[in-house]
């Protein structure tokens, strides 16, 4: 490549393992989504955004496909530079890492393999994989202890030899279904093109290197279409868990509407009723309240489990899950962000990332609407200042959340917006239901019964309500598909994914102009505008700019 036409490249490789990215290129759009492929978003000022290549982002490039030549390939198409050699060298160092330790089943044997004699030795000499290796069998092949195999992978990982897991699945009970074309609503029913090639690359035509993963999506996007694709292509009974009873009914609700399945075929499985059936919802909740419950895992021959929102699992589910590791996993997620760190774990234990569809490329097809996103700047309140001044930075995140002159703020945007499906969302209850006592709308939060939430929910829909005010109860899985605007007047310190979420909200298509507008209210001058910037990393990455109004 000719300096002349490296210089007119949109990104620059640095040394660091940063790739600055200027917004306002012609080739910004192009390059943003082909660096989603490979690389994490550190942060996005208005003119150069900033990713970084992390060991994470080159192993998921590397399962799915992308070899580590290939990015380098395509940073050098974007770059206006060569990039550095230790750059390069790094790529090629922990992009090959991805599968020189394979695992499989030979003769009834649970096998380790490395691709050379000295990853092999290298292994055999490191405790926390040793400790899980029954008999040396040759130069490069260890005889493994498969009732470990998710430790083993764990270990590996933190050996930086992530294994390629080819060991397959165990024989699951059957369970013969369809799709349907047309649903038990009346309407006609299709996979959208973009849901069926996500089943497909997770399914990988039956193969062991298939079979587990991750499918990320928009909110919005039908994660559970293809939840249920995906069943459909295995014809096995199947455990579905969800965030919470509301979304596991809705799953039900889906499952009726759009496959041959009959009631009986499914269960609930939750604080309401115990039932255990071929496709069986349950919640996170429940396998982590007891060991009792979990004992649902095995009460029959799942051949899928499918975690729905997957990057919410809590520590006992992650526990249980190293121990189903020859049961096909499916992880669904609108963002593999977790502000604990533990990617790693869902990589490890659930599966690489399988599909990644830009948020970007669905709006401009029209599978999810267009949103507009704005950051509203409040003063804060006379009254508060003092309070603030003297608090400490958890106290001042909250004086600042609960800033009263959000409330003149909100009533403006609702005059607006009047005439549309409205979502006040919040992170704080005093707040909202001042502000529900203020608006005379109706409140759902974690103590609102799951009868009176599904019927507050149905009657938003209906438009008895047009504003409804939601707790983090409304974070995930709540199916409202004609509310169009959220305004956020508080949330959980700098949740990038909480952020998404929350605009995933009000994205599912809308007949007409399909738009939506997402606002948050941030008090300036304060801690809040820090922890602001911060939760909108992700949707700018996806391409969301959010316009300042003060």
């Amino acid at each position: 490549m000719s300096s002349e036409a490296k210089q007119s490249g949109c990104i620059i490789v640095q040394g660091d393992l940063t790739i600055l990215l200027e917004t306002d290129h012609p080739l910004y759009e192009e390059a943003r989504d082909v660096l989603l492929g490979f690389a994490e978003m550190v942060k996005s000022p208005e003119y150069i955004h900033t990713y970084k290549l992390t060991q994470l982002s080159l192993w998921n490039a590397a399962s799915a496909g992308l070899s580590p030549e290939r990015v380098i390939e395509e940073l050098r198409r974007f770059s206006k530079y060569e990039p550095p050699k230790i750059v390069v060298s790094r790529i090629l160092d922990w992009g090959k890492r991805y599968g020189r330790v394979k695992l499989l089943i030979e003769d009834g044997r649970f096998i380790l393999r490395c691709d050379d004699m000295y990853v092999a030795a290298e292994l055999a000499n490191t405790k926390a994989v040793a400790k899980y290796l029954i008999k040396r069998l040759d130069a490069v092949s260890f005889e493994a202890d498969a009732a470990y195999r998710g430790h083993i992978k764990q270990a590996l990982i933190l050996a930086e030899y992530p294994a390629e897991d080819l060991a397959g699945y165990r024989k699951a009970a059957p369970l013969a279904f369809d799709l349907v074309s047309i649903a038990l609503s009346g309407q006609p029913f299709a996979l959208r093109p973009y849901q069926s090639e996500a089943a497909e690359l997770f399914h990988a035509n039956g193969e062991a290197h298939g079979g587990h993963g991750v499918v990320v999506l928009p909110c919005g996007a039908g994660k559970t279409m293809v939840g249920m694709a995906i069943m459909a292509k295995l014809q096995t009974e199947t455990l579905v868990l969800t965030t919470a009873i509301t979304a596991a009914r809705q799953w039900i609700a889906e499952l009726l509407d759009k496959t041959t399945l009959s009631r009986g075929q499914i269960g609930e499985y939750s604080g309401d009723k115990k039932e255990i059936r071929p496709i069986t919802i349950s919640t996170y909740q429940i396998l982590a309240a007891s060991e009792k419950h979990r004992e649902l895992i095995n009460s029959r021959e799942w051949g899928l489990i499918v975690y729905d929102e997957v990057h919410t699992l809590p520590a006992p589910v992650f526990r249980m899950t190293a121990e189903l590791q020859s049961r096909r996993r499916l992880g669904l997620t609108a963002t593999l962000i977790r502000e604990d760190g533990l990617q790693n774990d869902v990589f490890t234990l659930i599966g690489p990332k399988r599909c990644d569809v830009p948020w970007k490329v669905l709006e401009k097809s029209g599978w999810i609407a267009k949103a507009e996103c704005f950051e509203l700047r409040v003063p804060l309140a006379q009254s508060a200042r003092m309070d603030y001044a003297v608090a400490d930075k958890r106290g001042k995140f909250r004086i600042a959340a609960e800033n009263p002159n959000k409330l003149p703020a909100l009533q403006r945007l609702l005059k607006e917006h009047a005439g549309r499906h409205i979502l006040v969302i919040g992170l704080y209850i005093s707040q909202l239901t001042e502000i529900a006592e203020l608006l005379n709308a109706p409140l759902i939060t974690g103590k609102t019964k799951n009868s009176a939430r599904d019927d507050l929910y149905r009657r938003f829909r209906d438009g008895e309500f047009p504003v409804i005010i939601v707790s983090k109860v409304a974070n995930y899985a709540i199916d409202l598909p004609d509310a169009n605007v959220a305004i956020e007047t508080s949330g959980t310190f700098g949740s990038r994914q909480e952020e998404a979420q929350r605009l995933g909200r009000i994205l599912r298509p809308k007949p007409g102009e399909n738009r939506a507008w997402f606002y948050t209210l941030v008090t300036s001058d304060t801690v809040e505008e820090g922890f602001a910037a911060k939760r909108q990393l992700f949707l700018a990455e996806q391409g969301y700019p959010y316009s300042v109004v003060n």
